[in-house]
């Protein structure tokens, strides 16, 4: 029987993926409606998603092959991006879109043939994995990835740190603020990756018991304490400041000692993974669920009029990263360090040598990466010049440059975020990494060499992450299958009730949801599942749909509690010292005060921002037919 088991186990990868699609068969057979089609799809996918039976990119192809199949795409639908219809031969007339499906197939002379409706359908579900925030996406990735490529990110990380200080509370805020910010522009992954050697390195240094030589030099004792200094240690020193030589017994920790530095270990691998999950929040680009949300929104409602760009979302989404960071540092202060705050900013003596030491490890490994390089000034330039065209771009309170330079007809920004990306992302495959010279070629003795660009593509290859651009699109797909196969606005008819439920109790419960069900799937799946069923209800409540869709979006980024919630968490917990329960602990009440700061944000400056206390007119559809407005009570 155990073998059995074991088989079983062994193979329930298979046994889900041929077995899921067979249990879920009645839906569509005993509801032989588009509406149940599309249900069906999207719970085998969710399932997929949640038990990992298929690589989460695998499973976001599946509307390629569903929606066509099962007809979920109107054949009737005008189609949204041009493109031939079919293969073209030589002499055929070209047939693009901008007509509907079933004109186009006449057309070619193709009648209503069910090829030519799949091949179409088809089309439809192709052009939602190559979005704008897809291209966004990209393009921040390879600005990113020379950041990274050029070790710019180390060079910042150690610069903050030298100004911040190494007192045990400023060095555990020191890590949180640099990797929030750098997780604000790369990915969480690639910050945890880089930020836990370095914290592990510090703390090493800081545990260090000092050698032999070291006490007959008089050298500073780096040993870390949070306790008062034992009376033994204090008569060695002299009130010259000189230390006396003392016997090797006596600097060795001593069990309360060891538990505490084991306990600020603890606390300072924690708040690298959960400083990097904060930050990501705070930059449109920083998670990938902010551009699964902008990428919806522009799905859904089309003439939303770019209300989610990366200016607005910087405005609203960096005061909740700023005070759930702040509250985040007090919670592991107080359950890592204790509540005497004297000892946690080394005010004393021996804490404040030993704060020196610590400095000249840090420092020590500034200096090893030498002088800026021209490289990395390349970069820092791009970088900053990356980030002021976004914030101009169209900010919306003054016209930006997309609007005097590239406005359409209605004076709107004709180029995108994604554009602006791709633009910076093209310079640094054409900006060398060297000052021009007449540079020998030392494998070819006698000819020039001309030094290597910013970027490369071997180097993109490999670090771009290209499962989430296919994660990105099937969201897309999914929603806009939603939508096209009325099970949007099926869902948002049944969850009318909820119109009696004051707006910030539904903005709190989603966030309380989103919160859990993260914890134990991806964020990027959690926002591309919720997201849709969240827009279709607040139309048919009549409320602001960026209401919802905002804390939902915020709340994916809250997975605290668990190893496998996130890649920063599982970094992390795979250097040691942390127990699953040491992580669940800590990451419930940081949850909680997460839900919390989240809807603070949307009930107060997320007003303003967004105009949240009117119903859009951009959210209207057949079953909101009139203006009237539903005012959320913050």
């Amino acid at each position: 029987m155990a073998t059995c088991w074991q088989g079983l186990w062994a193979y329930r990868s298979y046994l889900l993926v041929f077995f899921l699609p067979i249990f879920l068969l009645p839906l569509p057979i005993l509801l032989p409606r588009r509406e149940a089609y599309c249900a069906y799809s999207i719970i085998l996918m969710a399932l997929f998603w949640c038990t990992e039976a298929l690589p989460l990119a695998v499973t976001a192809l599946l509307p390629i092959v569903l929606y066509p199949m099962m007809g979920i795409m109107d054949a009737s639908e005008i189609i949204q991006r041009p493109f031939l219809l079919g293969s073209e031969s030589p002499g055929d007339q070209p047939v693009f879109v901008g007509m509907s499906v079933t004109v186009a197939c006449k057309a070619r002379g193709m009648g209503d043939t069910p090829s030519c409706l799949s091949a179409v359908l088809a089309c439809q579900v192709c052009i939602e994995y190559l979005k704008d925030s897809n291209i966004l996406f990209v393009g921040g990735l390879l600005v990113a990835i020379a950041v990274e490529h050029w070790n710019l990110h180390k060079r910042i990380a150690l610069r903050v740190l030298l100004i911040i200080g190494v007192r045990p509370a400023l060095l555990l805020l020191g890590f949180m603020l640099v990797t929030a910010f750098l997780s604000m522009w790369i990915s969480n992954t690639a910050t945890t990756a880089m930020m836990v050697p370095i914290a592990h390195a510090v703390l090493d240094q800081l545990h260090r018991t000092p050698t032999g030589k070291d006490v007959e030099e008089g050298s500073e004792n780096p040993t870390f304490e949070l306790q008062e200094p034992s009376p033994q240690k204090e008569v060695t020193k002299f009130d010259n400041g000189q230390v006396h030589p003392v016997p090797a017994v006596s600097l060795e920790p001593t069990a309360a000692q060891r538990q505490e530095q084991f306990r600020f270990s603890q606390g300072m691998s924690l708040c690298v993974c959960y400083s990097a999950s904060i930050g990501g929040i705070a930059t449109l680009t920083g998670t990938t669920p902010n551009l699964v949300l902008q990428g919806q929104v522009n799905a859904l409602f089309p003439q939303n009029g770019n209300v989610v760009n990366f200016a607005s979302w910087f405005v609203f989404a960096f005061p909740t990263m700023a005070i759930l960071l702040l509250l985040s540092w007090l919670w592991l202060q107080s359950l890592f360090l204790g509540f005497n705050f004297r000892k946690n900013f080394g005010i004393g003596g021996q804490a404040q040598e030993r704060a020196r030491a610590a400095f000249r490890v840090i420092q020590t490994e500034h200096k090893l990466l030498g002088p800026m390089t021209f490289a990395e000034k390349a970069v820092s330039v791009l970088f900053v010049t990356l980030v002021v065209l976004w914030f101009t771009r169209e900010p919306g309170f003054f016209v930006g440059w997309g609007n005097l330079a590239f406005p359409d007809k209605d004076g709107n920004s004709m180029a995108s975020d994604g554009t602006v990306a791709i633009f910076i992302g093209i310079i640094l495959f054409l900006v060398p990494s060297k000052i021009p010279g007449l540079t020998p070629d030392p494998e070819n003795p006698g000819r020039l060499k001309a030094p290597p660009a910013l970027l490369n593509w071997k180097t993109v290859n490999e670090k771009m992450p290209w499962n989430i651009v296919l994660l990105l699109g099937g969201g897309f797909a999914l929603a806009k299958g939603s939508e096209k196969s009325g099970l949007s606005e099926w869902l948002g008819d049944k969850l009318t009730p909820l119109e009696n439920v004051p707006p910030p109790a539904i903005a709190f419960i989603i966030c309380l949801l989103i919160a859990t069900f993260t914890e134990c799937t991806s964020n990027v799946a959690t926002t591309t599942l919720f997201l849709p069923i969240l827009a279709s209800m607040a139309q048919a409540i009549r409320l602001h749909p960026l209401y919802v869709m905002l804390p939902c979006t915020l709340a994916s980024s809250l997975a605290f509690m668990l190893p496998v919630a996130t890649p920063p968490n599982a970094i992390v917990f795979s250097f040691g010292g942390l127990k699953v329960s040491d992580m669940a602990r800590t990451g419930f009440l940081l949850n909680i005060i997460g839900v919390l700061v989240i809807t603070l944000a949307i009930n107060s400056w997320g007003y303003p921002i967004f105009n949240l206390h009117t119903f859009p007119s951009w959210a209207h559809t057949n079953n909101t037919a009139n203006n009237l407005a539903t005012t959320p009570s913050p």
